[in-house]
This record gives structure tokens, C-alpha cells and sequence, in this order.
């Protein structure tokens, strides 16, 4: 069985080894793949506009190799047709032979529509590379050593001060600042801290990321379910609970995308105030909000009494590991030791890559361009599953909500798996305690597919639905 060209140009990489340029690259990785099968006679390619943008390539590259791969016989190009893999003659083999040739095996399903990742051919590939350079050149000597001061990076610190003040309304001193590699190592960090603060309870969202939930539970610490609704977390739960920290999403609460209303913010800061609790403030996806005026975090109510975190992995990609945290001044020393003597978490050259990134402006530029791209594919996605299922929380972020009606999410899944799409449903977020039942929903993740599989992943999804 062949892979659709979906799952092919999802995970096409360039093989630059050996000297070759990016069109011969592109080339030879799509006459291998037409050659040895997993692209089927008949399969109808990108444009080339749409496989450039999504490699991160000139279009001209992409168009060359398109044309040499006809003149050799091995593409088919028609007015109205697109560009094919041509119909080839097939060497015959011996039953021996083809006994002992086994199919690729399959990556999973070829859409996918599940939350939490970007669009990761949207990364800034050509603007990265310029502020490495630019980062490399002048780096001090003293960069590529073991990394003496356990915060990270000044210059990241002091880069990263300024945007989050300017964009997330966040007090951010650059010593206060501790850079970890992404959300999990930070929660990592913070655990045992809480544990050694006698801190025994932690209360988490009710629906949440268990991933998250089971750090905690390892680390000896119980969690406890708040209700979300409309408003967000019910903070005023936290009152009657034992608690001594609360992780909130209060910007897009992840799942359900709703934010936390200012009754809801003050609940919780004048718990944490009244108890000497702690909030820690998972503000993931912040910068991309698209129908009303930004939501600040809500570290700017009490800086004191919440822990701010925040990754790289929503707005530029995951595999960069990149994250950190503002650390109230009372927590910084123990932060500091669980972290240890050295800074080992993450490449000093990736963090001056990304400090130089955003003192050039890049960093805006690119956020402000993914989050026109998200508002479109949101909009999109909303026009088609009009009339079809309820859409909630749309106002921000990657993903969106699907109420499907009552007794049919079963349903839903078979028919998704029928049509090779992954999908998540509400109640995989779920806290095994939550006292009221989740709702029959998709967590659909608009972000994630690339571009090239953007619309076939969208219908997909519509034929799911009807």
C-alpha cells in the first residue's frame, strides 16, 4: 500500500548531504519516492506555489524540478489536470522477491486535525537562520561554555523582558527570569518546590492536559478538578479546596478556549493573597487572539503570587524547546537550586539565536503574519461546518471546540477513522475526578495540518460530519 501525498509531503525532508543543491535535492527525493512506489502512478502533486510555502522554498525551486521530472517521464503535467505521477512499467520479480518485500508501514492517519501544534512548515526558516548568524558572530566566547548562571542567557532574559511586558502586559524583570526547555521542564522544576513548600494539593483545571496532571501525581503531589464553564475555571472552588496551587490557563483555556473572567482572575488572586497559594500561569498560546482587544496575563494582578509561564512552541515550533518562567521574587532561590548549579537545559547559541530574533523584530513579523494565517484557516473552518455542529471557542488560539449532538460521538470517530482523519474528542482532557461528565465535542486543532494538506484535511473533517 502506497502513502497518500499527504503523509508524503508532511514528512518530505531534503537530503543536502553530499553537496547537492535544494532543487536536485527535491529532485531525486521525488523520483525515489515515485520509483519505489510510495508515491502511486496517478497521484495528483502540489502546486507548486502550495509545496514551496510549505518546505519554506522559492517557488521557482519547486517548478524546476516539477519540469525536469516530466522531461524524464517521471511526472505528467496537464492544463487543468495539475502535475501526476506518471504510469510507469513495472519490473516484474519473482515470488521469492516479492515475498520479502514488505510495504512501507503507515505513519498513522493521513489528516490530522488533533490540537496542540502548529503549523510547522509556517516556521521562519530564511529569518531564523539570519538572526543565527547574526547571533553567531557575535557571541562572546564565553557562550559556548557550560552555561554558568542557571537563569539561561542574559541576553534572552533582557529580550524577553521587553516583549512580554510590551505584549503580554507581563512585570517581568530580567533576573527573575529562568529559561527552561518548554512548559514540562519548567512544571518539573516547580513540583518539587511545591512539595518542599509542604504544598500537597495542587488544583488543576477540569479539563486539562493529563501529561501535566501525571507530572504532578509523580512528583507526590494530589490534583484537584475545577469546574470550567463559560467563564473559565471556577476559581471560587478554590475557597472550600486544600489546595495550596492552582495551574490555570486563564488567556485560552485549553480546552474548552474561553478565557477567565475578571471575577474569576480577582477569585483567584485574592485566594492565592489570603492562603499564600501560588497560580501558575500557563499562558501558551497569548499571542493569538483574533476577534477582540488582547488578554493580558494575569501575572500583571499580583507578580507576586503567580508564576508565569511561556513556550516558544506555539508561536515559532515545538522542537526548538524553548520556555521560561517569571518567578515571584520569594520563589526565585529555590527555582534556582532545583534547576541546579549550571544552565543545562537548553543551546546558549539557540538562545542568543532567539534573543537576536526578537530585538530584530522578527519575532513580531512572524507572529503577526501566523496569526492572519490561523484567522483564515479558523474562518474556513467555521464556514464549513456551518449548520453541521455548534463551534465554541474560536475568539483565540489553534484550535476550536465541536458540540456534536447527544449519543453520536461514537459516531463521529468511526466515521473519522473511515476517512484516515486523527481527531481528539472533549473527554480525553477530562480530570478522572471532574464531578460533572464531559460534553460530547471535537477538540479540532486548525493549526496543525500544513499548508498543502490544509483543504484536504478540512474535507475530511466535513465528510466526518456528514
Amino acid at each position: 500500500m502506497t502513502e497518500s501525498w499527504a503523509t508524503f509531503g508532511a514528512d518530505l525532508h531534503l537530503d543536502l548531504s553530499a553537496g547537492r543543491g535544494l532543487r536536485a535535492g527535491l529532485s531525486e527525493a521525488l523520483r525515489e519516492a515515485a520509483r519505489s512506489g510510495r508515491l502511486a502512478p496517478g497521484t495528483r502533486l502540489p502546486s507548486s506555489r502550495s509545496l514551496a510555502a510549505d518546505l519554506g522554498i522559492a517557488r521557482n525551486t519547486v517548478a524546476e524540478a516539477y519540469a525536469e521530472l516530466v522531461a524524464e517521464g517521471w511526472l505528467t503535467a496537464r492544463q487543468g489536470s495539475g502535475t501526476r505521477v506518471a504510469e510507469r512499467a513495472r519490473p516484474r520479480r519473482s515470488a521469492t522477491a516479492a515475498a520479502r518485500v514488505r510495504p512501507p508501514a503507515r505513519r498513522g492517519p493521513a489528516y490530522s486535525l488533533l490540537a496542540g501544534t502548529p503549523d510547522l512548515g509556517g516556521f521562519p526558516r530564511a529569518a531564523w537562520l539570519s538572526a543565527a548568524r547574526r547571533a553567531l558572530t557575535d557571541a562572546p566566547n564565553e557562550a559556548f561554555g557550560y552555561g554558568l548562571d542557571p537563569r539561561g542567557r542574559a541576553e534572552l532574559r533582557e529580550a524577553l523582558a521587553g516583549y512580554l511586558a510590551r505584549a503580554r502586559g507581563v512585570y517581568a524583570d530580567p533576573d527573575r527570569i529562568v529559561l527552561c526547555s518548554g512548559f514540562v521542564h519548567a512544571l518539573a522544576l516547580l513540583a518539587p518546590v511545591l512539595r518542599a513548600r509542604r504544598v500537597r494539593e495542587v488544583a488543576v483545571e477540569g479539563y486539562s492536559l493529563d501529561v501535566h496532571r501525571d507530572l504532578l501525581t509523580r512528583a507526590g503531589l494530589r490534583t484537584a478538578p475545577l469546574t470550567v464553564d463559560g467563564a473559565g475555571a471556577c476559581t471560587p472552588e478554590l475557597s472550600s479546596g486544600e489546595a495550596g496551587a492552582v495551574l490555570l490557563t486563564p488567556a485560552h483555556q485549553f480546552p474548552t478556549g474561553v478565557a477567565l473572567t475578571a471575577s474569576r482572575r480577582a477569585a483567584a488572586v485574592n485566594w492565592a493573597r489570603t492562603t499564600g497559594g501560588l497560580i501558575l500561569e500557563d499562558d501558551y498560546d497569548g499571542e493569538f487572539r483574533y476577534d477582540r482587544q488582547q488578554v493580558g496575563a494575569l501575572q500583571g494582578l499580583d507578580p507576586d503570587r503567580v508564576v508565569y509561564l511561556g513556550t516558544a512552541s506555539k508561536s515559532l515550533a515545538p522542537g526548538l524547546r524553548m520556555g521560561w518562567m517569571v518567578v515571584p521574587p520569594g520563589l526565585l532561590e529555590e527555582v534556582l537550586a532545583a534547576k541546579g548549579r549550571f544552565d543545562w537545559a537548553s543551546s546558549a547559541l539557540d538562545q542568543l539565536t532567539l534573543a537576536e530574533f526578537i530585538r530584530s523584530g522578527a519575532y513580531d513579523r512572524h507572529v503577526r503574519g501566523m496569526r492572519l494565517r490561523y484567522r483564515r484557516r479558523r474562518d474556513e473552518l467555521l464556514a464549513a461546518v456551518a449548520g453541521r455542529v455548534a463551534v465554541s471557542g474560536i475568539a483565540a488560539g489553534l484550535h476550536a471546540v465541536l458540540d456534536l449532538p447527544a449519543g453520536t460521538q461514537d459516531a463521529v470517530l468511526r466515521a473519522a477513522a473511515w476517512h484516515d482523519l486523527a481527531l481528539e474528542t472533549l473527554s480525553r482532557y477530562a480530570h478522572p475526578d471532574a464531578p460533572v461528565p464531559p460534553r460530547e465535542a471535537l477538540v479540532v486543532g486548525y493549526g496543525t495540518p500544513p499548508t498543502s494538506a490544509w483543504s484536504a484535511s478540512l474535507a475530511a473533517l466535513v465528510a466526518t460530519l456528514s
